[in-house]
């Protein structure tokens, strides 16, 4: 069983883009799509104590039932809302990254280099055109790619 865990929604640009940085660097992933296979209620609570982050830091609102459901407002406990996101996975912002190194919701996508052996000595370009990474695998910092694709 691999080191290596992404909770992996392939729908999702991000998590693409992390998916193919970790096999850049050599790490073959166990992918958990958590759609499909949503992480139990303690195991969304050891992630959220393993990342720092409380409940409301993990929520994702954009292409949600976030605003329907009225979960900006501050009434709703952390049980609550661990409930809501057991019913309505897609609440649960990704990626998700469990490595050796810590874990870490990964968004912006070049965050998981920090949790990864060395990229090897070759460029990496996301899926949007925007290098990560250049000919010799240093990271490219965001505005000196910005407007390259």
């Amino acid at each position: 069983m691999s080191e290596y865990t992404i909770y992996h929604n392939p729908a999702c640009g991000t998590s693409r883009n992390v998916l193919a940085l970790m096999r850049h660097c050599g790490v073959e992933p166990r992918v958990i799509e958590y759609l499909k296979t949503p992480p139990s209620r303690d195991e969304l609570r050891g992630l959220l104590s393993a990342m720092n982050l409380s409940v409301r830091e993990v929520l994702r609102e954009r292409g949600t039932p976030y605003a329907e459901l009225g979960l900006d407002q501050p009434h709703w406990s952390d049980e609550q809302l661990l409930d809501f996101i057991g019913a309505h996975p897609i609440l649960m912002n990704r990626p998700i990254v469990v490595t050796p190194q810590g874990t870490r919701l990964c968004r912006p996508s070049e965050l998981v280099l920090d949790l990864l052996p060395e990229p090897p000595k070759k460029a990496f370009v996301k899926s949007d055109g925007e290098m990560v990474l250049d000919e010799q695998g240093r990271r490219v910092p965001p505005s000196a790619s910005a407007g390259s694709g």
